[in-house]
């Protein structure tokens, strides 16, 4: 998944690259227009506040632990599927839990930046799994991109690759709480809801030959902890 720095610098050297050709013109409307839009791209970079808390490598983790919702496991119960982990994935007290292993992120105070947490926080090795008799699904290599409000990964079906970078679970950052600060240098994100996306459960209900599967089931509310130090 492209994570929101990358966009950012393909964008910057596109803008580089189109400067010197609006600067070759010998249309004078194109120059000031093209003055006018660096001025004001200038003039957004300059007010762009400091982030207020960053953490450019989250490859130390620690994780993202998922407090599984009542409704979507007795969803599981009802379809006959049963939950389990994949990889370093572990599942204890009706959370599940992913750890973190690599991307970066920016927190900005709420309501001067939007969106106002971005970056990618990835989750290699890990992941859900499915089983209904002989059937096993597995979400794995979860990817987080807080900006877009998605959660990304890779499906596999009795073991072969369904689907690779698909959207898995969109998040709802509306119940966010605000940054807090946990034990052994940690930041702490606490109350994003995880939902089931379109697109998961189109592959949910094909798999397992159902349409009880419904986009927007509650999942459970995400928190991340990432190291700072």
């Amino acid at each position: 998944m492209i994570s929101i720095r990358k966009v950012m610098a393909a964008t910057a050297i596109g803008a580089m690259t189109l400067v010197p050709l609006a600067a070759c013109s010998s249309d004078d409307s194109s120059s000031t227009e093209s003055s006018t839009t660096s001025a004001a791209a200038a003039e957004t970079t300059e007010s762009m506040p400091e982030p207020a808390a960053e953490v450019k490598d989250l490859s130390k983790g620690v994780s993202t632990a998922v407090a599984l919702d009542a409704g979507f496991t007795g969803a599981l119960t009802t379809l006959g599927l049963t939950p389990g982990v994949v990889g370093t994935a572990t599942l204890a007290d009706g959370s599940i839990v992913f750890p973190i292993t690599g991307g970066d992120v920016k927190y900005w105070e709420p309501g001067t930046v939007d969106p106002y947490v971005q970056g990618e926080i990835m989750h290699d090795g890990s992941g859900l799994s499915l089983t209904a008799g002989e059937t096993v699904v597995e979400l794995t290599d979860f990817d987080i991109d807080p900006g877009t409000s998605v959660l990304t990964g890779t499906v596999t079906v009795n073991g072969d690759v369904a689907a690779e970078d698909a959207v898995l679970f969109d998040l709802d950052g509306r119940t966010l709480k605000p940054l807090a600060t946990g034990p052994n240098n940690t930041a702490i994100l606490q109350g994003t809801e995880v939902k089931i996306s379109e697109t998961a459960a189109g592959l949910l209900n094909d798999t397992f030959k159902t349409d009880a599967v419904t986009p927007g089931l509650l999942v459970g509310v995400a928190t991340i902890t990432v190291a700072t130090a």
